[in-house]
């Protein structure tokens, strides 16, 4: 028998079953929003019926909360974090977890900040990896203010620059985390600059990096 156009779903193990859902909502939510998404859309994403949706999740609030915290267990798993701050190993992380879903680390970082019901958890969030980063740029950055405008900024730039590593396609993984990091640490050297240090020349001129007119 055919429910609300579904066919109906092969029974799955509860803890598979859930999975399943958890990653169709992923992709739902990512795509169009958590007002957009309903939950008849994220049973089609994930072929089943509203009916077995039900069975694991009480509302699309309690789903998209669950969905959050899988992508945050994610992290977990991919991404230590050490007394001393963030380490190298860290942005090889942060890119591992971006890999595995990208949808996920989307909503995570840009999308779930959106929502009034989950932002001030999102907020939180941010705000413990600031903390974290702070701890490693203090002791580079000898002026307080300098080190927390870093410390601030570096995280964003990390994940903003992995973000963008997604929109590209991809490119390069083998130096993706290279890159990301040479990234964050001129962040880093532009708070522990000196004066003098700051007089950096303006960008390239792209007509001088032009080959020879054919």
């Amino acid at each position: 028998m055919v429910v609300d156009g579904v066919e109906p779903a092969r029974r799955l193990p509860r803890a598979q079953r859930r999975e399943q859902i958890l990653a169709a909502a992923t992709e739902a939510f990512a795509r169009s929003g958590f007002a957009a998404t309903g939950l008849e859309d994220i049973a089609a994403e994930a072929g089943i019926t509203r009916v077995i949706l039900y069975r694991h999740f009480d509302s699309k609030t309690d789903l998209y909360q669950a969905v959050l915290d899988r992508m945050c267990a994610r992290l977990d798993a991919h991404v230590a974090q050490p007394a001393g701050g963030f380490t190298d190993a860290s942005i090889d992380g942060l890119l591992e977890a971006a890999a595995e879903s990208p949808a996920g680390f989307r909503l995570l970082f840009q999308h779930a900040l959106r929502e009034p019901e989950f932002k001030e958890r999102i907020e939180k969030f941010r705000a413990d990896i600031t903390a974290a980063a702070f701890l490693q740029v203090s002791a580079l950055v000898p002026d307080e203010a300098l080190a927390r405008w870093a410390a601030q900024l570096a995280p964003v730039v990390a994940i903003e620059a992995v973000i963008a590593w997604l929109d590209a396609g991809q490119p390069d993984p083998a130096q993706a985390a290279a890159r990301v990091r040479q990234a964050v640490i001129g962040v880093i050297g532009a708070a522990a600059a000196s004066d003098a240090d700051c007089s950096f020349p303006s960008f390239p001129d792209t007509a001088s990096m032009e080959g020879p007119a054919s």
